[in-house]
């Protein structure tokens, strides 16, 4: 007999007949966590999909426009996706083709670990050790901050990483406060608005827009800005172990 429906994070009941033996990841931080959970069912993931570093899976194009001709071919038994990074059309298309897709919804550091939980639990029986210590990472209350950050994500024209979002949120629960988190959730600005008073350090991440020592510094006249990575900032999973320890890196002296 198959398995009754899973919800997804959108309450989508995804039909499973067994544990997933074959999952096609179309968002880089679920292939990580994946591959750290049960590396042996992942059979594609997309260009974008670097870490683990010398993944080998098919590639299905990237998160915006995958190949669901290459995604039917690979016979997945899952496709798991996000409702931020991936389109909805893709998705509807990919369920009428059959094909089952489990959908996340991701805004803050809480509703990453209960995704996580949730996905994990479809996966295996057994908690992988990198959910629980990013549980345990992520457990405390969010701290008085002590450094006032902005997250830029794009240039010419500038956009910043606003409010309601998990990098907003993450970095709350690290002291750092991002000045733009009563704003929408990817707003456009003038550099004006970054390179000013309010702001203590600029957080340059390598993604989506890939800042560099040469791209990106230069625009600063007023505000000091640190080079950082993208994965640390944006990426639910086993990434979240290693992002924890960002606050100390900007505490002030």
């Amino acid at each position: 007999m198959g398995a009754a429906p899973t919800h997804d994070d959108l309450g989508y009941a995804v039909d499973l007949p067994a544990r997933p033996t074959r999952v096609i990841s179309l968002v880089p931080s679920l292939t990580e966590a994946i591959a750290a959970t049960a590396p042996e069912v992942l059979v594609g993931a997309t260009d974008w999909c670097t870490h683990p570093a010398g993944l080998d899976v098919v590639r299905v194009r990237g998160t915006k426009n995958p190949d669901r001709a290459a995604i039917a071919t690979l016979r997945p038994d899952l496709v798991v996706a996000n409702k931020e990074e991936n389109r909805e059309l893709d998705v509807d298309r990919l369920r009428a083709a059959g094909i089952p897709v489990w959908v996340t919804d991701i805004v803050d550091v809480p509703t990453a670990l209960a995704s996580m939980a949730r996905l994990v639990a479809v996966l295996t029986e057994d908690e992988p050790v990198w959910l629980w210590q990013a549980r345990e990472l992520w457990s405390g209350s969010v701290p008085s901050p002590h450094t006032r950050v902005a997250v830029p994500i794009w240039r010419d024209p500038w956009m910043v990483v606003g409010g309601a979002t998990y990098t907003s949120d993450l970095l709350a629960r690290l002291g750092l406060a991002n000045v733009f988190a009563g704003r929408e959730r990817y707003p456009h600005v003038e550099l004006g608005e970054i390179d000013t008073s309010r702001v203590d350090v600029v957080l340059l991440p390598d993604e989506p827009y890939v800042f560099t020592a040469d791209d990106g510094p230069e625009a600063f006249a007023r505000v000091s800005t640190r080079l950082v990575s993208g994965r640390l900032l944006t990426w639910y999973g086993p990434a979240m172990i290693e992002a924890h320890a960002l606050g100390a890196r900007f505490r002030p002296a």
